[in-house]
């Protein structure tokens, strides 16, 4: 079981999802500190107050400059970019304005986290490890997704490239890719809240998850918090600009 004794990790996306069971799972295998950002100031609060260990906030949009240059990020030793929306529409019919609205979450989020998360642990001298929240959506083409899928194969490929410009302060950046996962992201595609006002969230899910996924199930976000704990610990100390794809087989 991978520890984290005195670790101090950053995790973007914290109030909900695979952000908040992140956050659960690493108080539990010892971080000393976390540092939990979301916009969602209030459900962050109640994240935070549910841990076990030492957290400071880093309240609103990790897509704005201005939030990291306040950040107070000495100390850290791991991070989880894991910041994101889902959006859904054809591209003869999808608006500059929405296209710019994904990116700025899903892309330029991940670099502002992967830049200052970096140039902290570059300035602790000691190394560290980062994981990005990607997507199999960046590396299977369907129709209707072309903002998030695009998104998320670049966040994959900066990944890449931040792994290799990490390397030589020992710093490890991993991605990876889940396919479907029973977080709250889901109700930003309007079939699955549809079929979720009228027969319940759980029938949504089972039914999204039969169609799509050849082991007939979506990924709880705790059992993807481990995969991210996986690839933060010293079990993965030798690998680097890998991508874990997570998806059920979704993408065969």
């Amino acid at each position: 079981m991978p520890a984290f004794d005195n670790a101090t990790i950053l995790i973007t996306g914290a109030a909900s999802g695979i952000g908040s069971a992140a956050a659960r799972l690493l108080a539990s295998r010892g971080a000393a500190r976390l540092i939990l950002s979301d916009l969602d100031e209030d459900r962050l609060r109640q994240v935070s107050a549910s841990l076990s260990c030492e957290t400071s906030l880093l309240v609103g949009d990790v897509a704005d400059e201005t939030l990291w240059a306040g950040a107070e990020l000495e100390g850290l030793t791991h991070a989880v970019a894991n910041a994101g929306i889902a959006a859904r529409d054809a591209i003869d019919r999808l608006s500059l304005s929405e296209w710019r609205r994904v990116m700025a979450v899903n892309l330029d989020a991940v670099f502002l986290t992967l830049k200052a998360a970096m140039a902290a642990m570059k300035r602790g001298g000691k190394g560290g490890a980062i994981v990005v929240t990607a997507s199999v959506a960046g590396l299977k083409a369907e129709p209707g997704i072309a903002a998030y899928a695009a998104s998320k194969a670049a966040a994959i490929q900066l990944a890449r490239v931040a792994a290799k410009e990490g390397a030589a302060d020992r710093i490890r950046v991993n991605s990876i890719a889940p396919g479907g996962v029973e977080t709250p992201i889901w109700y930003g595609v309007p079939s699955f809240r549809e079929m979720a006002e009228a027969h319940g969230q759980r029938a949504a899910f089972d039914a999204m998850s039969a169609i799509a996924t050849p082991l007939g199930r979506f990924a709880s976000a705790d059992e993807v918090a481990e995969q991210i704990l996986f690839l933060l610990s010293g079990s993965c100390a030798s690998t680097t600009g890998s991508c874990l794809v997570a998806d059920g087989g979704y993408s065969l």
